[in-house]
């Protein structure tokens, strides 16, 4: 090897040094730090989540307990709320992205432009308010505190886990009444009022089914399971409004079970914006609004729908 060859050699062995040390991963040359310093999972006593679409749901914590505060404290479960403060109270320094303001768009951090928006307030008035942007890779995200240019990469927090739907965050069977404890039950709705009995065999009767027709034992389960079991959308609060339609509901079911305690489910205002009712139910100090799906035969089945259609016929083989 002549003397050119041998400084070409030196030159690139001192590249390659220069780039190993410039490329090395951050979180080996600097000390990981908490990106939410003073956070404890314990201290946390309220949390708002904001989408990209600026909706947004509060949790907040109310005599130890977590409650939605925008809907007369209904309540929330903790069991969903402290795993994410844990996540966010881990998160760290450990993985810098970026520090350029520049990038934050394009990582979906920015003010203006995110994925999701966490505010979290500790009992003695300290706010943290973290950014969750683009996920870099399956089950991470990157993540910015508001005030830094700095984006980390959060390993185990996305913005799908961070929803703004109740249903996320409280129990969402709003009322539940086992169907074998039912013995009867009264619909009344614009199409009329329609009693049905069981009887010792678990079958249905209807005093008023026409002569010579057969009532429709799964039309009238149906309803049962509609009415026993109603999942919210979302609480609406304690106080009864107008805008409610309640007053004058669209559909009133009673339960009668064999203890001979009444259950009363009223549905009321039909929301098309989201495809929903309000409805309330008399083991409830709450209202809510429920899947359309979840009431609508409700409001809408009348005495044809309780008949067992006739069968189809045979059709009569012709000769070949």
């Amino acid at each position: 090897m002549n003397r050119n060859q041998q400084i070409l050699a030196a030159v690139l062995v001192f590249q390659l040094a220069l780039s190993a040390v410039v490329l090395w991963p951050r979180a080996g040359t600097f000390e990981s730090e908490p990106l939410l310093p003073g956070l404890q999972t314990a201290d946390a006593v309220a949390m708002t989540i904001t989408d990209n679409e600026g909706k947004h749901i509060t949790l907040r914590q109310v005599s130890g307990n977590w409650v939605l505060p925008e809907a007369d404290d209904y309540p929330a479960q903790a069991e969903r709320i402290t795993p994410v403060l844990d996540k966010l109270v881990s998160l760290t320094t450990q993985r810098l992205v970026t520090r350029t303001e520049a990038s934050l768009k394009q990582l979906n951090l920015a003010a203006d432009n995110f994925s999701r928006r966490i505010d979290v307030e500790k009992a003695d008035g300290t706010r943290y308010t973290l950014y969750i942007g683009s996920s870099p890779s399956y089950g991470s995200s990157h993540v910015r505190v508001e005030g830094h240019n700095e984006a980390y990469i959060a390993p185990n927090l996305t913005a799908w886990e961070l929803s703004t739907g109740a249903t996320s965050w409280v129990d969402s069977s709003y009322l539940y009444v086992p169907q074998d404890e039912v013995k009867r039950v009264t619909l009344a709705n614009a199409q009329g009022t329609f009693t049905f009995t069981r009887d010792e065999q678990g079958n249905w009767n209807w005093l008023e089914l026409p002569a010579g027709e057969e009532l429709a034992q799964e039309t009238v389960n149906t309803l049962v399971t509609r009415a026993t079991s109603v999942i919210l959308l979302r609480p609406l609060g304690k106080q009864k409004l107008t805008e409610y339609g309640l007053d004058n509901p669209a559909a009133t079911v009673t339960l009668l079970k064999e203890d001979e305690q009444t259950v009363t489910l009223l549905v009321g205002a039909h929301d098309e914006a989201d495809s929903s009712y309000v409805v309330h139910a008399s083991t409830s100090l709450y209202y809510v609004r429920v899947n359309q799906y979840n009431v609508q035969a409700l409001v809408q089945n009348g005495p044809a729908d309780w008949i067992k259609p006739p069968a189809t016929p045979e059709p009569t083989p012709t000769e070949q």
